[in-house]
């Protein structure tokens, strides 16, 4: 199963639906020795709204930043699981592309994107490593967390049919998905920096769902949306429950800024 994502407006959200790495993983020459053949990292200066897409030979990113390439590229979903990151890295704005060479673009075909992302997270982390000089280290810290669980009234979205095709639409303010796992869901979840913990015990089942909140202050004149804990239990029958949680944490313990191409 193959498929192309488009997100804009929250660059965050982008980049947690984009990136689908296993958390806390660190390069490993041994089991990858592949590197993009192409990468041009600019200042933005497009104008355009921060965004990610995937390419059949890469990934292009607009109007992002170092920080959120360097937390997909190691899979750290929340602000609070990464440390040491200077100011300019959560400022400053680039545009990024990343291009492997034509075989393994098409050995890339026959793969499904997880399955992809596997060979292409230590591609990111060798770019960052090569063109920014970034060195970091792991650590294991108690971090505030959210779990997500099924409210006592029961799901209230729509179970996937077999071999229905996967999409997401990511919005201020909205979700719509089409066979989407909650492990995926969670990554497009507002949280405040926290961690949301799957507790559903709904595995890797995929649903249909267009969830709907309100994102910042309403228009004068209208009333105010849903807040996310509202919409998620009225729309979907998942419930956020404050707890804590063991998780890996990345220490940023040296970066520069991308040199020029």
């Amino acid at each position: 199963m193959r498929f192309l994502r488009i997100h804009l407006l929250l660059p965050i959200l982008a980049f947690c639906m984009v990136f689908e790495a296993q958390e806390g993983t660190l390069p490993s020459s041994a089991t990858n020795s592949k590197v993009f053949e192409v990468v041009s990292i600019k200042p933005n200066q497009s104008g355009l709204t921060g965004g990610a897409q995937v390419l059949p030979n890469g990934e292009h990113y607009i109007d992002t930043t170092l920080e959120l390439l360097i937390r997909g590229a190691y899979g750290m979903y929340s602000e609070s699981q990464v440390m040491g990151m200077p100011s300019w890295a959560k400022s400053d704005r680039y545009d990024v592309d990343a291009r492997v060479d034509a075989a393994t673009a098409d050995s890339w075909k026959s793969l499904a994107r997880t399955e992809r992302w596997k060979q292409e997270q230590p591609m990111l982390q060798a770019m960052l490593a090569d063109r920014c000089k970034l060195k970091v280290h792991l650590e294991t810290k108690e971090l505030p967390a959210y779990d997500l669980v099924v409210t006592k009234g029961g799901l209230r979205m729509r179970e996937s049919s077999p071999g229905e095709e996967s999409s997401e639409a990511v919005r201020k303010g909205s979700v719509k998905g089409q066979a989407i796992s909650i492990k995926n869901l969670i990554h497009a979840i507002p949280s405040d920096g926290r961690l949301i913990l799957d507790k559903t015990g709904l595995g890797d089942k995929k649903f249909d769902f267009d969830l709907k909140w309100e994102a910042g202050t309403p228009p004068i004149g209208t009333d105010a949306g849903p807040s996310i804990f509202t919409a998620l239990e009225e729309q979907l029958g998942l419930k956020l429950i404050s707890s804590k949680a063991p998780a890996s944490v990345l220490v940023v313990d040296h970066v520069e800024k991308p040199s020029p191409n």
